[in-house]
């Protein structure tokens, strides 16, 4: 299951009669391009930290017209929201910072009465190719327990500590986000300026 994460618009003011007649191809090339590197930059930091190739593979961005704009929305596995932006334990409380650098808490309720599900969490573990030590052939030497066993020792401590965020998506999105707010004029300038040759070009 997917989720998006994240949505602006880039409103653009209307002329003449509440009608566009500019040309907008800059401005849709450059979103395009925005999304491009979000997306690069945020599965390169997912490799660099998980090793994780699945999650940064669900990371995609679609660039929409809208009346009087566009809108750019991300989208992800849900999961991906919670290494991101982390979340709180029963007895540790996570925070994360945002696109806009500011410290803000991890969303939602965090896992305050119980943990992430055994069965997810021991699936979890075999697609991975976990194999924890004294665990073999998904069984304990030592005592006989599964590996559902150890992934209830995986489930307490997340309980207990939370998951600390990743950022993997917030930090290349802030850092093109402040890009795209100092490019965008000039964009807009070359999309004006593209309208004002062809609309006042000699007939």
């Amino acid at each position: 299951m997917e989720n998006w994460i994240y949505y602006n618009t880039v409103k653009l003011e209307r002329m003449e009669n509440n009608i566009w007649f500019m040309n907008t191809a800059n401005i849709e090339r450059y979103l395009n391009s925005f999304g491009k590197q979000v997306v690069k930059d945020s599965r390169e930091l997912l490799r660099e930290d998980k090793g994780d190739t699945s999650l940064g593979n669900s990371i995609r961005f679609t660039v929409t017209a809208e009346e009087g704009g566009f809108s750019t929305k991300f989208y992800m596995a849900e999961y991906g929201q919670f290494l991101d932006k982390g979340v709180s334990g029963n007895k540790e409380k996570q925070s994360y910072i945002n696109y806009d650098g500011k410290k803000v808490k991890s969303p939602g309720k965090g896992y305050t009465t119980k943990g992430p599900p055994i069965d997810i969490l021991s699936k979890w573990i075999k697609r991975k190719g976990i194999k924890p030590k004294g665990f073999k052939r998904g069984r304990s030497k030592d005592t006989g327990q599964f590996v559902s066993g150890f992934a209830f020792l995986i489930s307490r401590k997340i309980k207990r500590e939370g998951i600390k965020s990743l950022s993997f998506f917030q930090k290349p999105l802030g850092l093109q986000f402040n890009k795209l707010e100092k490019d965008m004029l000039k964009i807009l300038t070359l999309d004006i300026k593209s309208y004002l040759t062809e609309f006042y070009r000699p007939k």
